[in-house]
């Protein structure tokens, strides 16, 4: 290699040598301790690895990860998290409100890094720029992306008069759905909300919302709904109703459409963010950090597998078409 190009190289490198070496120097191995609904296969999981191990922690090195809480029950996290704070991990990655609530139950010192709704509007933390306590993490903008996902849907299905949500019980909240049910009565459109408080109860709510005259279905953010996205799909598509899902992923995997941040993106941040915990800062003073990038993805092959056509000027309008 020619002098120049290794000095580029060197001092390329350079800034990211100091952080790791920093976790590495002290030789030790950090402990992760896992509260998820879904399992290590998920398609999060890989980039949050890779991000950490960028970043100089390295699973199976400087790294050690308690997979008992991977594909644990909504009603499980207490327990599970109550053995994770036995097992005194570094830190706790916990999916979603839920297993984040169960978390901070469990401890209030052992710093807990999750990715929610609204992180404030939950109570998890008390602001964004200065969380305190032991938790900090991804707050998705929930409540204005729903508002948001509920236009898209309705400009996709512009005749409909009839439109149904599907949240998760566990983490919906009630002024969220009011102000989402007054959106669609301005526009002249009855909006149905569907609850589900379990995983098995999310065919039947689908198909109780077609029965009910729904004409498109808007899948509100939530691990019970992600970690079932396919069936969604699968249930949806046999009951011909659009449907619109919470990131572009979705599209990608089968979905109508989708809008939002990218999951796999906001894991990759919630990496940094533990890695900022394991050289040593305080969780306390890691911000709450949001999604700065909303992509718009559309599955061409979904909807003419439904006989639904996506109004052109929609299509010219996404980020990504699946044809």
């Amino acid at each position: 290699m020619k002098r120049r190009a290794f000095i580029t190289l060197l001092g390329g490198a350079a800034a990211s040598w100091p952080f790791a070496a920093r976790a590495q120097q002290a030789g030790r191995a950090y402990r992760l301790g896992v509260l998820h609904n879904q399992g290590p296969q998920s398609p999060q999981f890989p980039p949050f690895y890779d991000e950490l191990r960028r970043l100089g922690f390295v699973e199976g090195q400087n790294l050690i990860v308690d997979s008992r809480g991977y594909a644990v029950r909504t009603e499980q996290f207490p327990a599970v998290a109550a053995e994770l704070v036995k097992a005194q991990v570094d830190a706790i990655l916990a999916g979603g409100a839920a297993a984040a609530r169960a978390a901070q139950a469990a401890t209030r010192t052992i710093p807990i890094l999750t990715l929610t709704d609204d992180m404030v509007g939950q109570g998890l933390v008390a602001s964004l720029a200065r969380p305190g306590g032991n938790t900090t993490g991804i707050s998705i903008l929930a409540t204005e992306l729903d508002s948001k996902r509920q236009e898209i849907l309705m400009e996709m299905v512009p005749a409909a008069r009839r439109v149904a949500v599907l949240a998760d019980a566990n983490t919906a909240a009630p002024e969220n759905m009011r102000a989402l049910q007054e959106a669609a009565r301005a526009r002249g459109v009855e909006l149905a909300v569907h609850l589900v408080e379990r995983p098995e109860r999310i065919g039947p709510q689908i198909e109780e919302a077609r029965r009910g005259g729904a004409e498109a279905l808007n899948v509100l953010a939530s691990p019970i709904l992600y970690a079932r996205r396919l069936d969604i799909f699968e249930r949806t598509a046999a009951l011909r109703l659009p449907a619109m899902y919470q990131s572009p992923e979705f599209a990608e995997e089968g979905g109508l459409i989708g809008y939002g941040p990218r999951i796999t993106q906001m894991f990759r941040q919630l990496a940094r963010q533990l890695a900022k915990v394991f050289s040593s800062e305080k969780v306390s003073d890691v911000p709450v950090e949001q999604p700065t990038r909303f992509e718009l993805a559309i599955n061409l092959q979904g909807a003419k597998a439904i006989g639904f056509e996506v109004p052109p000027s929609l299509v010219l309008r996404a980020d990504k078409v699946i044809e």
